[in-house]
């Protein structure tokens, strides 16, 4: 069986593909990486066959990850219903999310602050294309922080224990 998580912004070429690239690799080295699948798209076709961001590519880059295949593209019906677990990265993606997915999304769909260690005030993570470098990392280190969290949620729902 093969789990499939889909990460979801706006134009997929800041927040969608920073938390697809960290999710990747976190399944890489939770030694899930051959029954997880992790994607991102957007909300929008605005980006549509666009690259990742060169801000975002180069935080990824620092961090040993390589986005230069990436090619932003809009969510489909098809691929949100076959998805186990659709993270929204921020709130305004939410609504268009159920809108394409009805009633089918209950239980799969969660902001990626969901997952953070502790509760947090506000789940969204904002868009740092508006921003600079420093927006970047700030989204980088939201997602960080969930990770873990969306892991272990991954492992419940495969029925895996422990680290493996």
């Amino acid at each position: 069986m093969t789990y499939r998580v889909l990460t979801v912004c706006t134009g997929n070429i800041c927040r969608s593909p920073l938390a697809e690239h960290a999710l990747r690799a976190a399944a890489r080295d939770a030694g899930l990486e051959d029954r997880v699948e992790v994607a991102s798209a957007g909300t929008t076709g605005w980006e549509e066959g666009n690259p990742v961001d060169p801000r975002a590519g180069a935080l990824l880059a620092r961090h040993g990850l390589d986005a230069s295949a990436h090619r932003a593209r809009a969510i489909d019906a098809q691929e949100l219903a076959e998805a186990d677990l659709v993270l929204a990265l921020d709130h305004d993606h939410v609504e268009p999310l159920r809108r394409l997915g009805g009633a089918g999304l209950a239980g799969r769909l969660h902001m990626v602050r969901d997952f953070a260690p502790a509760p947090v005030e506000d789940t969204g993570i904002r868009d740092p294309w508006y921003g600079d470098e420093s927006d970047f990392e700030t989204a980088w280190e939201q997602i960080q922080e969930s990770v873990p969290g969306i892991l272990d949620r991954i492992r419940e729902d495969l029925g895996v224990r422990g680290g493996r």
